[in-house]
């Protein structure tokens, strides 16, 4: 457990208290801070951060006000109240507001004492790793979009590459184009213990033929016409990081030979050189294209295959994600609207059913760019048909004129979502209504954020103040 950093708050200020003893059963990062006064106490939270704040409650005392000022300047500072007088029905109530740890009562001894400030601190420490461990996820996935949703095939997918992330194995991703492999990769060394150093992402297929062994391992100076100095290569440069190779079925089979020998030896030799230069990088290799298909056919090196193919990555198509891409759809729809300037809130039905009837060949990137060009386009609140591409929309199938018409044609998918939100703004209302317009009251009784419930009534154009 990490050392808790604590304050003593105790108008006696005894020098015989427990608090004044706790160094003896406790390890603190710095020594407690014990003061007298409440409003010192208030002053040294607001200049520095603690993780514990022990109030002593004497009769007299305005400890209440304490626990509320203290509260108000660290919304996470955990807070112990020992009870020196009575506790009456004020107190008691500022405990439940502000959210006391634990209440003891004296006399109290110092293992007491200690072993509350313990649990104060775990709780603490456990309730920051969560919300690390959420922020960290938040990040990823806004660096993923492709990862957003609960389909089975990405979350097997996520689980994986956290999993995966703390080993230094290689990994070889597949998936059709557009899936993101590449951001996938780029998430496997950022949750790794080389993201402090280089990534360097290598198309290998854009890469001229008689220039690939030069850009791959570098030159040194006269090792062919041209050369003029020395050049340091790919793999050199993501040494101590990552290397990620997409595509890595263009490779020809003369530097498949050579790189796997680096990954063999972890050696290599510069074009021109003598000396062997060690290296150490992981290797990431993606692509689009059958393996098995290209080692049958002596296209592709068996024994490299085996190499990087240690942990196997297999990224879904977005045809085969289900309501994922309702979700994606939400989620493109808010990031553009935000980067542009837009108060656009999603989609329209008739545009949903097409986005959802659509086979999506380009995958989440092609979503993205449809999406994107839809809010750039979009001259209401909602994306419609006329925003999106032509060609989408024959393609899909749903040509669409008018709501009658919608109302016969709708979809599975595009019906669904038509009863959810009609039965979504008439529940939103009613709750509302019983609330008075208090949105706090609200999404206590519907058991969600208040963040998600004020967006689903203005998704659903309500205002909680015309229920007030």
């Amino acid at each position: 457990m990490k050392a808790p950093r604590l304050l003593v708050v105790d108008a006696a200020a005894q020098s015989d208290a427990p608090w004044s003893r706790l160094d003896e059963v406790l390890t603190f990062s710095e020594p407690p801070r014990v003061t007298a006064s409440m409003s010192d106490a208030a002053e040294q939270v607001a200049a520095g951060h603690f993780d514990v704040a022990v109030v002593v409650h004497r009769d007299d005392q305005p400890t209440a006000d304490c626990l509320d000022q203290l509260r108000q300047l660290d919304s996470e500072l955990e807070l112990i109240l020992v009870a020196g007088g009575a506790v009456d029905a004020g107190l008691a109530a500022a405990c439940v507001r502000n959210q006391l740890r634990e209440l003891l009562v004296e006399p109290v001894s110092t293992a007491d004492l200690a072993e509350a400030i313990k649990r104060a601190s775990q709780e603490r420490q456990s309730r920051r790793e969560t919300e690390l461990l959420r922020r960290r996820e938040e990040a990823l996935a806004d660096r993923m979009p492709g990862f957003i949703g609960g389909s089975e095939g990405m979350q097997k997918v996520f689980d994986t590459i956290r999993q995966v992330a703390k080993t230094d194995v290689d990994v070889l991703i597949l998936g059709e184009t557009g899936t993101g492999k590449e951001l996938v990769a780029r998430s496997v060394h950022q949750e790794s213990r080389r993201a402090e150093q280089p990534f360097v992402a290598v198309d290998c297929g854009a890469i001229p033929e008689n220039l690939m062994e030069s850009e791959f391992f570098g030159h040194e100076r006269g090792a062919f016409t041209g050369a003029d100095k020395k050049r340091t290569g790919l793999i050199q440069f993501a040494d101590g990081g990552t290397l990620f190779l997409d595509e890595i079925g263009e490779l020809p089979l003369l530097l498949q030979s050579k790189l796997l020998r680096v990954l063999q030896e972890r050696v290599l030799r510069l074009v021109g050189g003598r000396e062997e230069v060690p290296v150490d990088v992981r290797i990431v290799a993606a692509t689009s294209r059958n393996l098995d298909e290209m080692i049958r056919e002596k296209r592709f090196r068996e024994d490299l295959y085996y190499r990087i193919n240690v942990v196997r990555l297999e990224l879904p198509p977005l045809r085969k994600r289900g309501d994922d891409i309702g979700l994606l759809i939400e989620y493109f729809a808010a990031r553009f609207s935000r980067e542009m300037g837009k108060p656009v809130v999603g989609v329209s039905p008739e545009a949903y059913q097409v986005l959802r009837e659509y086979h999506w060949p380009g995958n989440v990137r092609e979503l993205q760019n449809v999406m994107r060009r839809g809010i750039a386009l979009c001259q209401t609140s909602l994306i419609r048909l006329e925003d999106l591409p032509d060609e989408l929309v024959a393609q899909a199938g749903a040509h669409i004129h008018d709501e009658s018409d919608a109302g016969r044609r709708r979809g599975f998918f595009a019906e669904r979502d038509h009863h959810m939100a009609v039965f979504e703004k008439q529940y939103l209302s009613e709750l509302l209504k019983r609330h008075h317009g208090n949105v706090k009251a609200a999404a206590m009784e519907a058991d969600v954020p208040r963040g998600t419930l004020y967006r689903l009534i203005k998704n659903h154009g309500l205002e909680s103040a015309d229920y007030r």
